[in-house]
């Protein structure tokens, strides 16, 4: 099956978008690649298509396509579309239990599966990584291949795992394993640090220019962002997104612009997958008109007819910026990308330099206030995983909470814990008498036949806490779900389970026995730290500046010196008005 037949068979297009056919072929040719494509340019093709016609290419021995990314969420939505298409894949997340883990492997070791989502934190399990030696791998997809790089704008330490996997399984024996990079936004140096640390066996860069000629760029300089926003949403019809920077505010925003007649709802990561799953679908079938958001929004989701993003705050970086105003107008049609801007962003700006990295000492004070919370002692601890809730610990310590959550993350980076930001994590459940002594108690029919359900189906249940399968896997209905639930409570409640309920919490997972103190090394807090304040004042000069054509300054911070005017952002028109 050559790559076209594959993208009509089993995705029905009828032709490739632009730099897809290039970057397939590349891939197929065996050549290490990165791939730079603006946002909604179709990445996921890009490597989708060579594993599905890698058997006209490889041996069966090299079936397998590895896919590396960060967003557990979209990890599982790719997995269902492609089972929706009859393709055989497989995601390894956290929440998993280790019987659910080993049948995944074992499917994708022994069956004819295509591919295998992990995240990068899964490749720091030492066990994982000589699993994976024992898998077909004929090629390695890294999304989001920014997070690689120190100088890029979301470093993600894990990430650095990857290039290893590529040696081991040269180690095997085998031969190289081609890698696929694919990422939306990178400048000149991320494009470098990438092919370095994935081990480029040469510079092979496919770029799409970042240029999208239906967008236009305007940065709005108002005190009254409410007045302004309800203005804009009114002049401009169809959908739209409007971001800010916290939780607390999104809500507030859909409240009030529901209460001026915009429909609107509100989307960050504190919600339940499922709340999640509501909103995002609403949005996307047009009953819901407005999507006020956190970036925790937007990632994988393919709705091309949005017509409207507002960043109703400074976002810290201009490819964050990018990336998520690239989320407009993905149908070819005239879209419009807003930033609203005033002195107070500038001032707010400034501190969050300083609440992103707190100082050492204080970052220090909450490494050992976590380990006391947790109650894990010095020189202990190593391996074990937590649920955290930060505002828990923050009341309990006495500590900020902005500035705790950016602590643990640069704890995180220097490798003492990984910590994992707020998740859904799913029901576990122990059972704690012994099975002979079950037939002794009294129970219910329903009871009785949940605890046989779940010997069967959880193996380790007598000595372990078990994570039960999600919901959405086992096809029950919320009342089911319910029902479920309070037979699960009623057993724990006389001792005979016992019952963790599914919860959003963040995890904590300690990766080096707690020490007396800490040491941040320059390159996880000094240059970071720097770069970060960079980042900052280039999207803030941005908002600014008053001279240059917007995409103009925009495509020369990813490296597209040559670009001209575009004759249509609000600086460009407000030139041609005056020229003409």
């Amino acid at each position: 099956m050559s790559p076209r037949e594959a993208l009509k068979t089993y995705f029905g297009y009828d032709d490739f978008r632009p730099l897809q056919a290039e970057i397939i072929d590349s891939v197929l040719a065996g050549r290490d690649t990165l791939a730079l494509m603006a946002t909604g340019g179709g990445k996921s093709l890009c490597f989708q298509i060579p594993a599905l016609v890698m058997g006209e290419y490889l041996p069966e021995e090299r079936r397998l396509c590895l896919v590396v990314t960060p967003l557990i969420a979209l990890m599982k939505d790719q997995v269902e579309n492609l089972r929706a298409r009859d393709i055989r894949a497989a995601a390894i997340y956290s929440g998993m239990s280790y019987d659910q883990q080993r049948v995944a492997l074992d499917n994708c070791q022994f069956g004819p599966y295509h591919f295998l989502y992990v995240s990068p934190e899964r490749l720091e399990s030492e066990a994982f990584r000589q699993r994976l030696l024992q898998l077909p791998i004929g090629m390695i997809a890294v999304d989001e291949a920014h997070c690689i790089s120190a100088w890029g704008y979301d470093f993600r330490p894990p990430y650095l795992r990857i290039g290893e996997i590529r040696e081991l399984l040269l180690e095997k024996g085998q031969r190289e394993v081609p890698i696929l990079a694919l990422t939306a936004s990178a400048t000149p140096e991320v494009v470098r640090d990438i092919q370095v640390r994935l081990g480029f066996r040469e510079e092979h860069v496919l770029r799409k220019s970042y240029h999208r000629d239906n967008l236009q760029y305007i940065v709005r300089r108002i005190e009254d962002k409410d007045k302004q926003l309800i203005h804009i949403l009114t002049r401009v019809a169809g959908s739209a997104i409007v971001y800010v920077r916290n939780r607390k505010r999104a809500q507030e925003i859909a409240t009030f612009l529901n209460e001026n007649r915009l429909s609107a709802d509100y989307y960050h990561a504190g919600l339940s997958s499922a709340e999640r799953n509501q909103k995002q679908e609403a949005w996307k079938q047009g009953v819901t008109r407005i999507m006020v958001a956190t970036n925790a929004f937007g990632m994988g989701i393919d709705k091309p007819d949005v017509r409207l993003v507002i960043h109703y705050d400074i976002p810290s970086h201009l490819e964050s910026y990018y990336q998520e105003a690239g989320r407009a107008g993905r149908d070819g049609l005239t879209a419009f990308c807003v930033l609203l801007y005033n002195e107070q962003d500038k001032q707010k700006a400034r501190r969050r330099v300083t609440d992103s990295y707190p100082p050492k000492e204080f970052v220090g004070q909450v490494y050992d206030k976590t380990m006391d919370f947790l109650q894990v002692g010095l020189g202990s601890g190593l391996g074990h995983s937590f649920a955290l809730h930060i505002d828990q610990l923050c009341q309990v310590m006495h500590l900020p909470v902005i500035q705790t959550y950016s602590s643990l993350q640069l704890l995180s980076n220097a490798g003492f814990i990984h910590f994992e930001e707020e998740h859904e994590t799913a029901a576990r459940v122990r059972i704690n008498v012994a099975p002979q002594t079950l037939q002794s108690y009294d129970l219910s029919a329903e009871q009785r036949n949940l605890l046989q359900a779940l010997m069967r189906k959880y193996t380790g249940i007598f000595t372990d806490l078990q994570y039960m399968a999600d919901a959405k896997y086992t096809n029950q209905t919320p009342e089911e779900q319910e029902a479920q639930h309070q037979l699960l409570s009623g057993l724990a409640a006389r001792g005979i389970i016992t019952y963790l309920p599914r919860t959003i919490a963040c995890s904590v997972t300690i990766t080096r026995e707690r020490v007396d103190e800490i040491w941040l090394r320059p390159e996880v807090y000094d240059q970071r730290q720097q770069q970060f304040a960079e980042h900052l004042k280039a999207m803030i000069e941005y908002a600014e500046q008053t001279q240059f054509c917007r995409e103009q300054v925009l495509l020369a911070y990813f490296g597209e010196t040559d670009a001209k005017p575009c004759g249509k952002c609000d600086i460009c028109r407000e030139k041609l008005k005056i020229k003409n």
